[in-house]
Protein backbone atom coordinates (compact mmCIF):
# COMPACT_ATOMS: atom_id res chain seq x y z
CA UNK A 1 0.00 0.00 0.00
CA UNK A 2 2.52 2.36 0.98
CA UNK A 3 5.51 0.86 -1.00
CA UNK A 4 8.53 3.17 -2.44
CA UNK A 5 8.64 2.35 -6.36
CA UNK A 6 11.38 3.66 -8.25
CA UNK A 7 8.37 5.38 -10.74
CA UNK A 8 7.34 7.22 -7.11
CA UNK A 9 9.96 8.65 -6.38
CA UNK A 10 11.44 9.61 -9.27
CA UNK A 11 8.34 11.39 -10.16
CA UNK A 12 8.50 13.18 -6.85
CA UNK A 13 12.13 14.20 -7.16
CA UNK A 14 10.73 16.07 -10.50
CA UNK A 15 8.29 17.80 -9.06
CA UNK A 16 10.39 19.05 -6.21
CA UNK A 17 13.12 20.14 -8.98
CA UNK A 18 10.26 21.98 -10.91
CA UNK A 19 9.59 24.22 -8.27
CA UNK A 20 12.68 24.66 -6.78
CA UNK A 21 13.67 25.93 -10.67
CA UNK A 22 10.10 28.00 -10.64
CA UNK A 23 10.98 29.84 -7.69
CA UNK A 24 14.48 30.37 -8.74
CA UNK A 25 12.97 31.74 -12.14
CA UNK A 26 10.32 34.58 -9.88
CA UNK A 27 13.51 35.71 -8.12
CA UNK A 28 15.71 36.57 -11.13
CA UNK A 29 12.38 38.44 -12.38
CA UNK A 30 12.08 40.15 -9.24
CA UNK A 31 15.59 41.42 -8.88
CA UNK A 32 15.29 42.04 -12.79
CA UNK A 33 12.07 44.22 -12.25
CA UNK A 34 13.55 46.01 -9.51
CA UNK A 35 17.06 47.09 -11.15
CA UNK A 36 15.08 48.33 -13.90
CA UNK A 37 12.75 50.49 -11.25
CA UNK A 38 15.57 51.81 -9.77
CA UNK A 39 17.22 52.95 -12.83
CA UNK A 40 14.14 54.89 -13.76
CA UNK A 41 14.28 53.65 -17.70
CA UNK A 42 12.14 55.57 -19.42
CA UNK A 43 8.55 53.67 -20.26
CA UNK A 44 9.20 50.75 -18.60
CA UNK A 45 6.69 50.15 -15.98
CA UNK A 46 6.28 51.96 -12.73
CA UNK A 47 9.84 53.11 -12.36
CA UNK A 48 9.98 55.27 -15.57
CA UNK A 49 7.12 56.99 -14.66
CA UNK A 50 7.76 57.60 -10.71
CA UNK A 51 11.01 58.71 -11.93
CA UNK A 52 9.46 61.36 -14.38
CA UNK A 53 6.67 62.77 -12.17
CA UNK A 54 9.03 63.47 -9.35
CA UNK A 55 10.10 67.26 -9.39
CA UNK A 56 13.20 68.40 -9.26
CA UNK A 57 14.49 70.21 -6.25
CA UNK A 58 14.41 73.41 -8.39
CA UNK A 59 10.52 72.91 -9.08
CA UNK A 60 9.92 72.99 -5.66
CA UNK A 61 8.81 76.27 -3.80
CA UNK A 62 8.24 76.97 -0.46
CA UNK A 63 4.12 78.27 0.57
CA UNK A 64 3.44 80.54 3.46
CA UNK A 65 -0.27 80.53 5.08
CA UNK A 66 -1.87 84.31 4.33
CA UNK A 67 -3.11 85.41 7.42
CA UNK A 68 -6.56 87.12 6.31
CA UNK A 69 -8.09 84.19 4.12
CA UNK A 70 -5.78 81.15 5.17
CA UNK A 71 -4.49 80.08 1.98
CA UNK A 72 -1.35 78.80 1.09
CA UNK A 73 0.25 81.28 -1.13
CA UNK A 74 4.03 80.90 -2.74
CA UNK A 75 6.39 82.38 -0.39
CA UNK A 76 8.18 84.27 -3.15
CA UNK A 77 6.20 86.25 -5.74
CA UNK A 78 2.82 85.60 -4.05
CA UNK A 79 -0.01 87.93 -5.33
CA UNK A 80 -3.22 89.06 -3.24
CA UNK A 81 -6.24 87.35 -2.43
CA UNK A 82 -8.59 90.28 -3.56
CA UNK A 83 -9.24 91.05 0.23
CA UNK A 84 -9.27 94.85 1.32
CA UNK A 85 -6.59 93.58 4.33
CA UNK A 86 -4.65 91.40 2.28
CA UNK A 87 -1.08 91.34 3.07
CA UNK A 88 0.44 90.36 -0.39
CA UNK A 89 0.66 93.28 -3.43
CA UNK A 90 -1.21 92.94 -6.55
Amino acid sequence: MFGFSLTKILFTLAVVVIVWQGYKWLGRMQTRRDAIAREGAPGTGRGGRAAAAAPSPAEVEDMVECTVCGAFVPARGAVSCGRGECPYPG
